[in-house]
C-alpha cells in the first residue's frame, strides 16, 4: 500500500499560546499530571547531558512500517520550519529510519528536530549538531529497506504516548513531553505557578530557612 498523507487538523494554537511554554522545562510540564503526555524516558537525546539543545515545536507525525521508511521520505516535503518530526516506528530496533542525509536536509530547512521511536544511524554526525536535537530509542548501523509504505499526519504512539499532528513537543536533558492544544491553552498558568513556587523554594533555602519550614513538613521522629 503506498504512503498516505492525511490532511492535518486546522491549526488552533497561536504564537502567543506557544511562546508561554518556551521557558517551561519538561520536568515541570510532566509534573502537571496525566494530561501532560510524558514520552517513555527510554527515548533519549543523542547529545550528552548538559549539551542537549532544547526541542520545541509542533508535531508532524509519521508512521513507518519498518524496515520501510517511505513515510519519512515523503515527510521531507510536508514538514515546515519550526516543526518537529515525530517518527513512530513501533520501537523497531534493527533498521534505522533516518540518518545524516535526511536529518541534514531537515536541519538545513530549519526543522526544530526529530524524535524516533525506533532507530537512527550516523549518530557521530547527528550527535555533533548543537542546533538540531535528535531523540531516539535505538541506534543501529543498518539502513532501511523499501520506501513504499506508511502514513503522515495521523495520530501515532511515540513511547507509549498518543501524539497527534499539531501537538506541542518539548524535549530536554530529562526527556520528552507532548502536549495537546487543549493542554497548551488551559494548563500554562499551572506550569507558570509551579515555576514560581520552585523559585520561591530556592530563595527560601538560600536565605537559611530549614527544609521543614520551606516545604511545610510534619515534624520528623527522632530516635
Amino acid at each position: 500500500m503506498p504512503v498516505t498523507i492525511y490532511t492535518p487538523p486546522p491549526a488552533t494554537l497561536t504564537p502567543d499560546d506557544l511562546a508561554r511554554w518556551a521557558a517551561v522545562p519538561v520536568a515541570v510540564a510532566v509534573d502537571l499530571g496525566r494530561d501532560a503526555g510524558q514520552i517513555d524516558p527510554a527515548i533519549r537525546p543523542l547529545r550528552p547531558v548538559g549539551a542537549q539543545p532544547r526541542l520545541f515545536g509542533q508535531a508532524v507525525t509519521v508512521r513507518c512500517e519498518a524496515p520501510d521508511f517511505g513515510a519519512v521520505l515523503h515527510a521531507l516535503d510536508v514538514i515546515q520550519p519550526g516543526q518537529v518530526l515525530m517518527i513512530d516506528a513501533g520501537g523497531h530496533r534493527d533498521t534505522a529510519m533516518i540518518g545524516d542525509i535526511l536529518s541534514g536536509h531537515l536541519r538545513g530547512r530549519g526543522i526544530a528536530g526529530l524524535v524516533c521511536d525506533g532507530a537512527v544511524r550516523d549518530t557521530g554526525t547527528l550527535g555533533g549538531w548543537d542546533d538540531f536535537p535528535v531523540f531516539s530509542r535505538w541506534i543501529t548501523p543498518r539502513g532501511p529497506t523499501g520506501a513504499d509504505r506508511g502514513a503522515i499526519n495521523l495520530p501515532v504512539v511515540i513511547g507509549g504516548c498518543l501524539v497527534s499532528p499539531g501537538d506541542l513537543v518539548i524535549g530536554d536533558d530529562d526527556g520528552l513531553v507532548a502536549l495537546t492544544p487543549l493542554v497548551v491553552r488551559t494548563r500554562i498558568a499551572d506550569a507558570e505557578a509551579k515555576l514560581a513556587r520552585e523559585a520561591g523554594w530556592i530563595s527560601a533555602l538560600a536565605s537559611g530557612k530549614t527544609a521543614a519550614e520551606v516545604f511545610g513538613l510534619s515534624p520528623a521522629l527522632r530516635a
